[in-house]
C-alpha cells in the first residue's frame, strides 16, 4: 500500500464536470493498493497520515497533525503509484491491485480516516481531474 500525502490549500476532484469532493484545508491523498495489502496496513497509514505532523505551529514550524490543526482530506484512488517502467518508457501497472479487491481496500482505507477527520473522495476508477493547491509543497509518500 502506497499513500502520497500532499499539503493542501484548496483541493477538489471533478468527474463528468461535476465537483464530487472538495476541501479547503488540508491533506489530499493519492492511494494506491498492491497484492498482499491487508486490514493491518491500512490501519497504519490512516493513524500515520493522521499524525503526520506537517502542519504550522504557533512559531511557523511544520509540528502540528491535521487533527491538532484541523481540516480534512480529500483521497484519490491512483493505481499507478505502482507504475514500473523499468523496462522502457510505457509504465507497466501489473503490480496494482485490480478492481474489486482494490475497492474493497479503498472503502476500508476511507472509513478509517473518517475515525479522526472528515474525508471527501473522487470515484474508484473514474477518469477524474484533481485540483490542488499544494503548500509548502509538502509531498510525502508512505509505504507499508
Amino acid at each position: 500500500m502506497r499513500v502520497l500525502v500532499q499539503r493542501s490549500g484548496i483541493a477538489s476532484v471533478e468527474v463528468d464536470h461535476s465537483i464530487v469532493g472538495k476541501i479547503t484545508d488540508g491533506l489530499v491523498l493519492f492511494v494506491g493498493f498492491t497484492e498482499g495489502d491487508s486490514k493491518d496496513q491500512i490501519e497504519y497509514l490512516a493513524k500515520k497520515v493522521v499524525n503526520l505532523r506537517i502542519f504550522p505551529d504557533e512559531n511557523d514550524v511544520m509540528n502540528k497533525s491535521i487533527l491538532a490543526y484541523g481540516g480534512s482530506v480529500l483521497s484519490i484512488s491512483q493505481f499507478t503509484l505502482y507504475a514500473d517502467s523499468a523496462k522502457g518508457n510505457r509504465p507497466s501497472y501489473i503490480q496494482a491491485l485490480k478492481g474489486d479487491e482494490a475497492t474493497t481496500l479503498y472503502d476500508m482505507f476511507n472509513e478509517e480516516l473518517r475515525k479522526y477527520v472528515n474525508v471527501e473522495t473522487g470515484i474508484f476508477g473514474a477518469d477524474m481531474i484533481v485540483s490542488i493547491t499544494n503548500i509548502g509543497p509538502t509531498t510525502i509518500l508512505l509505504e507499508r
